[in-house]
């Protein structure tokens, strides 16, 4: 197993590379003023406090560079939350750029703890020379300290993309690993959608959980990214959200949308544990999903799938339904559980359909069931509902 994946611009994953020690010309909130005067972002109090807790840390990280005779120690970072679309990646890619240290880390919250988790794996069943290779050490039966150098070798600033705790597997090991992290000198930006307060909340033993929930608060300045004005909503009323009939023309308005709703992001891609199986949806990121009927509707997908789903994705991209005949019950009815439960969880929906929600399965088994489904397609691609979603 390689080590080395983040340095390499893994999965999901921004390179490691070399920066100056000193303050970066301009830094973080020029590149904010830069956008701000191109008329790429408007002005925005949240944004504007979170470019200032950025440039804070840019500054305290330049100031501990320039110790030649200490070692490095980690700073306090920033834990941007908000609702979606309020710009919080894209600040975070600023800093990023702009990020005076040696080595560093832009990778999605959750594929960082799936390597976690693999390695946590390594270390307790493969054999020592394997550990050795990976971790340049073998001894001893808890992961967590060899783990902690390994990653705290790779990169002194960790950056993280929607940083969400729904798995208790997650859950349990955090604590421990990040307290080891501060104390070899990690320092920790991250986006989430909740306040700290709010990770993991109602999870099973959750007590065990709020030693993190309080390690973030100490070590990192919390700062709500909140404004009135979400963009991908901007974008969603522009384009529509409803795509037919399936023709060149559609095709490329539902591609150009998704790769505007992406604002520059990678499709980092996203593996869902469901019951034991695993899941891989490759054209994901920043809790947003594109995925064909086929894998959605047509492989063996159940309810538990599509409930994993909408508590992952807060938008999804449904492309190529086709009009589904009498003899396609079963593929109907999936869709139409998929339907419901996107409409429960209040999720925003794009579909690229070969005809409007009421020509899809007009006759078959599941043809009265399904008019709840055309009711809800009806209602989801109304303004109402997109401005109201996952609220």
């Amino acid at each position: 197993m390689q080590s080395a994946q983040l340095r390499r611009g893994g999965q999901g994953a921004r390179r490691l590379r070399p920066s100056p020690l000193g303050a970066p010309a301009g830094g973080v909130r020029a590149a904010y003023e830069a956008r701000l005067a191109g008329g790429a972002v408007q002005p925005d109090p949240g944004q504007a406090a979170a470019v200032e807790a950025l440039a804070r840390l840019e500054g305290d990280l330049a100031a501990n560079g320039r110790r030649l005779f200490r070692k490095a120690r980690g700073q306090r970072g920033v834990y941007l939350w908000g609702p979606v679309g309020r710009g919080k990646s894209m600040l975070m890619d600023l800093f990023f750029e702009a990020a005076p240290v040696k080595a560093e880390s832009r990778v999605h919250f959750h594929i960082f703890m799936a390597r976690v988790h693999r390695l946590v794996n390594l270390w307790r069943t493969g054999e020592a020379a394997e550990r050795r290779a990976t971790f340049g050490s073998s001894r001893g039966d808890d992961p967590i300290a060899p783990l902690a150098d390994l990653i705290s070798r790779e990169a002194g600033l960790l950056c993280f993309d929607e940083l969400t705790v729904t798995d208790i597997a997650d859950a349990m090991i955090l604590g421990r690993l990040f307290e080891a992290l501060f104390a070899r000198g990690v320092t920790l930006v991250a986006t989430s959608n909740r306040p700290p307060d709010d990770l993991y909340l109602d999870g099973v033993n959750r007590q065990l959980f709020l030693p993190f929930i309080a390690m973030i608060k100490a070590r990192t300045e919390v700062v709500e990214v909140a404004g009135a004005h979400d963009w991908r909503l901007d974008r969603l009323r522009a384009a529509g959200t409803w795509f037919s009939p399936i023709d060149p023309d559609n095709e490329a308005q539902f591609d150009a949308l998704w790769r505007d709703m992406l604002g520059g992001d990678a499709e980092v891609g996203a593996t869902i544990e469901v019951l034991g199986r695993t899941q891989h949806w490759p054209r994901a990121t920043s809790g947003m999903l594109r995925a064909h009927f086929v894998s959605l509707c047509v492989h063996a997908v159940g309810p538990a799938d599509y409930i994993a789903i909408a508590a992952r994705f807060h938008t999804v991209f449904v492309e190529a339904i086709p009009k589904l005949g009498p003899d396609k019950r079963d593929q109907a009815k999936r869709l139409a559980t998929l339907i419901d439960t996107l409409y429960e969880a209040r999720a925003r929906l794009v579909v690229l359909a070969a005809a409007e929600p009421v020509a899809l399965y007009p006759a078959g088994d599941q043809a009265f069931e399904f008019q709840r489904a055309v009711s809800r397609l009806e209602e989801m691609r109304s303004e109402t509902w997109l401005e109201s979603a996952f609220r």
